[in-house]
């Protein structure tokens, strides 16, 4: 006949449990596999872009940033995060602002090259933003997307030492050799620099 072994006592399993854990807790967090970048903006939640949209970089070491160029996403917000989760896309910006409430993601880190000008010395020296909305539906241009955006641009230009002036934050219609028009002629240039000079 055979004996019935003693269920382990509660104590017994947590014990078992903190002793199985110990291993991963010495070990540094990206090894253990628990950590995730978080973004170069606080305000931005992390949105990763697949690694196949963009270039691995160590900004401004490898190439100097000195460009902050805008865009108009001509899609809705959700569709642009999924494209630039998209391997076969091709294409990334390090950040998306949201039209309706600002909401913002950061989908490449600052250190690295976006795929977003369509010229690769502009990608290599410029942060890219996007903004949802079409060029001709101005009515995507809300208050609070200007603002959001526009401290979002004066942060990444502190950080960057980028001056705050027009020949450095541009539009995707000012990148020599573009076909694009964004971010179009209802995006407010005025209203946008005033805000950006202000924070």
């Amino acid at each position: 006949m055979e004996r019935v072994r003693p269920l382990p006592s509660r104590r017994r399993i947590l014990q078992g449990t903190a002793l199985a854990a110990v291993p991963y807790a010495l070990l540094p967090e990206w090894q253990a596999g628990v950590h995730v970048p978080g973004p170069d903006y606080p305000l931005a939640e992390w949105k990763p872009a697949s690694t196949a949209n963009y270039t691995v970089a160590n900004r401004p070491t490898t190439h100097p940033v000195d460009r902050v160029i805008i865009h108009v996403t001509q899609t809705t917000y959700p569709n642009t995060l999924f494209l630039f989760g998209r391997p076969k896309k091709k294409v990334s910006a390090h950040y998306v602002v949201r039209s309706a409430d600002g909401h913002t993601s950061q989908c490449v880190r600052e250190a690295d090259i976006a795929w977003h000008a369509g010229d690769w010395d502009h990608n290599t020296r410029s942060i890219g933003i996007e903004h949802e909305g079409w060029v001709d539906q101005p009515g995507y241009f809300t208050d609070v997307m200007y603002e959001t955006s526009a401290r979002l641009t004066a942060a990444i230009c502190t950080r960057h030492g980028i001056p705050k002036d027009r020949t450095h934050i541009i539009g995707h219609h000012e990148v020599p050799g573009t076909d694009h028009t964004d971010p179009g002629p209802h995006w407010d240039w005025t209203r946008y620099m005033r805000l950006v000079n202000a924070v």
